[in-house]
């Protein structure tokens, strides 16, 4: 008659291991999804703030920008710190799916308010037209970049590099605002910036198909400020170099 008791052919322990290690990632992952969804809040919470730049003039803008870096950008870094204490106890190429859009997006959000003369401190004022490195926004939001010597929560370059394609887009659309705000100075600065910025991604092997497709999109937003820029000189509204007689 056959036993109706647990087999003495399968080890419980493998199951028990089973268990614990199923649980631990629940929690692990409910952990990360609290840490994004705050993360996430404070997000928005900086570009509605940053949306306003469209209709602020860039001598108006210190204002806005410090309200960006007190009311965003700061409740944003506390988050990331929260957020890499926690998830550099875990491998980082298991859960990093979980948080790289909402890293993306605050590595944005550095990189416009710096671009617009925000963040400046002692050593290194805030300067229109300023674009932080990765270290540079690594240095804000107290975290390691570009990790290859340890297995821990860091800023990727493919993250710097889809926030750059971001603002690009941002910063093609305030071209166009500013010329109704009567700024054609900032118009012609920004067509500058993102031809240059262009150039350089040119430079780039890409082998990451995201990133390249991301980075192909931008000459479209080089093509609208070029659109804007070619309609301002039909009007003669681009001021002229001044010539040395």
């Amino acid at each position: 008659m056959a036993s109706d008791g647990p087999s003495n052919l399968i080890d419980p322990s493998i199951f028990e291991y089973l268990k614990a290690h199923g649980e631990e990632e629940l929690e692990v992952g409910d952990k990360l999804h609290h840490i994004t969804a705050a993360l996430n809040r404070h997000i928005s919470t900086c570009q509605g703030l940053l949306s306003r730049v469209h209709s602020t003039p860039s001598s108006k803008l210190p204002p806005l920008l410090k309200q960006v870096e007190d009311e965003g950008i700061k409740p944003e870094i506390e988050t990331v710190g929260e957020l890499a204490q926690f998830a550099s106890n875990y491998p980082y190429y298991k859960y990093n799916g979980r948080w790289s859009r909402s890293i993306q997006n605050v590595v944005n959000s550095i990189l416009l308010t710096g671009w617009l003369g925000g963040l400046g401190t002692e050593s290194h004022p805030g300067e229109l037209g300023r674009l932080f490195t990765i270290e540079e926004v690594g240095e804000v939001l107290k975290v390691p970049v570009n990790l290859k010597d340890r297995d821990a929560f860091h800023i990727t370059i493919e993250e710097y590099l889809l926030a750059l394609t971001d603002i690009t887009e941002e910063l093609s659309r305030l071209s166009m605002n500013s010329v109704t705000m009567g700024d054609i100075d900032l118009t012609v600065r920004i067509s500058g910036f993102i031809k240059d910025l262009f150039a350089g991604f040119q430079l780039l092997n890409l082998k990451n198909d995201i990133v390249r497709k991301r980075v192909d999109a931008v000459k479209y937003h080089v093509k609208k400020v070029e659109d804007v820029i070619y309609d301002l000189s039909l009007r003669n509204l681009i001021p002229k170099p001044e010539t040395t007689s």
